[in-house]
């Protein structure tokens, strides 16, 4: 299988290319070039793979949440490519792939998932490992205070930006059900690509209408006057 996959939720932009159990990635921590670098990274994939974008079978995306302007880009990119090509996409949270780059790292069985969403809120989600390595959502994904995030009751380790800004508040939280966490996590487009190719397989692609992007909070996108 070939799947192309990009991620530029956040300040890291990525990209990278499954092959058979392969992937090779391009990644880059350059906040506001994303849509510089993020066409650049594709086509240096294919490139180097011997291939054209005739030979994918699919196509993956970090639909976020994150940053509006990072997530309404990988959105665009991967519209236009999987509208020519006619080809199948699967939408991967955000959330996850910061869990699933935690889980290909540490010995963890639980992810705890925190990425700044401004407005003193975060974007939250709990994590599992499955058998097979991969992350699997426990519960919701949410947006709100750092200090009322649900979680299971299971021990696990942080990842996120949240971990940084708001550490005092999901540490008093979670108490001894974290054994550690590392702020300096960011989602990577292997990891959207990973995922991707189990979406896939698990019959979660869509067509390329279908893929949308997932902000989680809505109000944001109202006029000051509706909030």
């Amino acid at each position: 299988m070939k799947l192309l996959a990009v991620e530029t939720a956040t300040e890291a932009c990525s990209s990278a290319l499954y092959i058979d159990g392969e992937i090779e990635e391009r990644f880059q921590i350059a906040p506001r070039e994303h849509t510089n670098l993020i066409l650049p990274m594709m086509d240096s994939l294919i490139s180097e793979a011997s291939i054209t974008l005739r030979d994918l079978d699919a196509l993956a995306f970090s639909r976020g949440p994150g940053s509006f302007t990072g997530v309404r880009i990988a959105t665009g990119v991967i519209h236009g490519v999987a509208l020519g090509l006619d080809l199948p996409v699967i939408p991967v949270s955000t959330l996850a792939a910061i869990a699933q780059d935690c889980f290909n790292k540490t010995e963890a069985e639980y992810c705890f998932t925190a990425m700044d969403a401004r407005m003193n809120e975060i974007y939250w989600a709990e994590y599992k490992k499955q058998e097979d390595g991969l992350a699997v959502l426990v519960g919701e994904e949410t947006v709100g205070p750092a200090g009322r995030v649900a979680f299971s009751g299971s021990k696990g380790f942080g990842a996120g930006s949240g971990w940084k800004i708001y550490e005092a508040e999901l540490t008093a939280r979670l108490d001894t059900f974290v054994a550690g966490y590392d702020a300096s996590y960011l989602p990577r487009a292997s990891c959207i690509a990973s995922l991707g190719v189990a979406g896939f397989t698990q019959g979660k692609a869509v067509p390329v209408e279908q893929a949308m992007p997932v902000y989680l909070r809505d109000k944001v996108a109202k006029k000051e006057s509706e909030r």
